[in-house]
């Protein structure tokens, strides 16, 4: 440490952890809700304002609409969230839309119930009506009704194998799209002839609102052709009477241009580069540069990890166009691809975060000067109970005084176990937002390669 390095670098794990609260605070909904919201419908036309919504975030924008509505202005509605993702109700405020809890990632019985209801509601609506959709990432898994012919099992089996084959955001929301009965545009051709306003907060990389939740009120431009190509290439099966309806094209979703859904309109209301920014800035002020690479990075994490891991010692190392002492920012949405269990082996725990950390980690080999916070802004790293994991010079150090090692954990997509024993998983519980994954490596100045 120098004289002329930022206090902040005193407390790097500090400095990482306020970094990633900036980032979160900036997606809540009650922060970004105000400044999109339509006027109420004319209630002397009889007109009436129904709220419907699903994903992670969908407790707490329930709450934000609440809040700023209209008290005199009638407002109902039901929206579906992750279990244990329900904000407190804050005293004094009247709960007029409500919220039920269900399964992620994979879908359960409570998420069927909530989407046979959503869909039930948007029956019989007048052109006099408003619906305010609150479409937030995890919305795909909760909001689940499928098609024809599929079960509530098979539907779970898909979405299981969809999710440890590799496949990126983009691909499995095609599938889910064209296997769902309220996904990919048809929520809103069901509430037609209505004025339907989704308000969303994105989590995927590029903010493309038709992959969001898998766009249960957007047109959607995949093919039938498309999700049977993908579920060829990863090797997912589904029932005989489903695959002959994708061949047909009897299970094609609401293009671009159907009439269904003239009267509807989209809003972003939070992104992950919003975050970032909010990040960098936060960053800035303790007096550090700060750049952020992209919301939009994809790819296997381990892969991210280790690329990640190359900027950040260069950096370090003073061979970057990045001048330390910085921060590096990065979001967007990575896989992470299942390895097959050997025998005997246990089962591995973890998610995109904690894999991106084991690979930084394993290419960093101990880098001196680089820290590293890598997290889901929802709170939940894959199904676990952290948000992510941190990475310090001595992580592999401490890790081998517990004869812990980073291959055998990636090997067994293990995260949850490397970190643990070493106090360096994130915990935050939920965030009651989401904006995907966040990473921030801190490059507290210039080094010597580690011996």
């Amino acid at each position: 440490m120098t004289a002329t390095q930022p206090p902040a670098l005193n407390d790097p794990r500090a400095l990482l952890r306020q970094l990633f609260d900036v980032a979160v605070r900036r997606a809540l909904p009650l922060h970004n809700t105000a400044a999109h919201l339509p006027p109420p419908p004319d209630r002397q036309q009889g007109g009436r304002t129904l709220v419907l919504g699903a994903g992670k975030a969908g407790g707490a924008m329930a709450q934000a609409v609440e809040a700023l509505w209209p008290a005199d202005a009638p407002l109902s509605g039901l929206v579906v969230t992750r279990y244990h993702h329900t904000p407190p109700h804050p005293e004094g405020l009247v709960q007029r839309i409500e919220v039920v809890e269900a399964a992620h990632p994979v879908p359960d019985a409570a998420g069927l119930a909530a989407a046979q209801r959503i869909l039930q509601l948007a029956q019989g609506l007048t052109e006099n009506d408003l619906v305010l959709c609150l479409i937030s990432g995890g919305g795909s898994a909760l909001l689940a009704l499928p098609c024809e012919g599929l079960s509530l099992e098979d539907k779970q089996r898909i979405n299981r194998q969809l999710l440890q084959s590799g496949a990126h955001i983009g691909e499995m929301n095609t599938v889910r799209k064209h296997l769902s009965a309220i996904k990919g545009g048809r929520l809103a051709a069901a509430c037609a002839p209505a004025r339907v306003v989704t308000l969303t907060i994105s989590d995927v990389p590029g903010d493309d609102v038709s992959v969001i939740a898998s766009g249960p009120t957007v047109a959607d431009a995949t093919t039938c052709a498309q999700a049977l190509e993908i579920l060829r290439r990863y090797g997912i099966e589904v029932p005989d009477a489903v695959r002959a309806q994708l061949d047909s094209g009897a299970l094609e979703t609401p293009k671009p241009g159907d009439p269904r859904l003239a009267r509807c309109e989209t809003q972003l209301i939070a992104t992950p580069q919003q975050s970032l920014e909010a990040a960098a800035e936060a960053a800035r002020a303790l007096g550090l540069r700060a750049y952020v690479l992209s919301d939009e990075i994809e790819g296997e994490s381990r892969e991210v990890g280790k690329v990640h891991a190359a900027l950040a010692r260069s950096t370090a190392l003073g061979r970057s166009s990045f001048e330390a002492p910085c921060v590096i920012l990065s979001g967007g949405e990575t896989t992470v691809t299942v390895r097959p269990r050997a025998e005997g082996q246990t089962k591995g725990r973890g998610g995109r975060s904690g894999e991106f950390c084991l690979g930084l980690a394993q290419a960093l080999g101990g880098q001196p000067g680089v820290w590293a916070l890598a997290a889901d802004t929802d709170g939940i790293d894959g199904v676990e109970d952290n948000a992510g994991a941190l990475v310090a010079p001595d992580t592999l150090d401490r890790a081998a005084a517990q004869n812990l090692k980073v291959s055998d954990h990636l090997a067994r997509n293990d995260a949850y176990g490397f970190f643990q024993p070493l106090g360096d998983l994130v915990f935050t519980g939920p965030t009651h937002t989401n904006v995907n994954d966040f990473r921030a490596i801190l490059i507290t100045g210039s080094a010597t390669t580690p011996a």
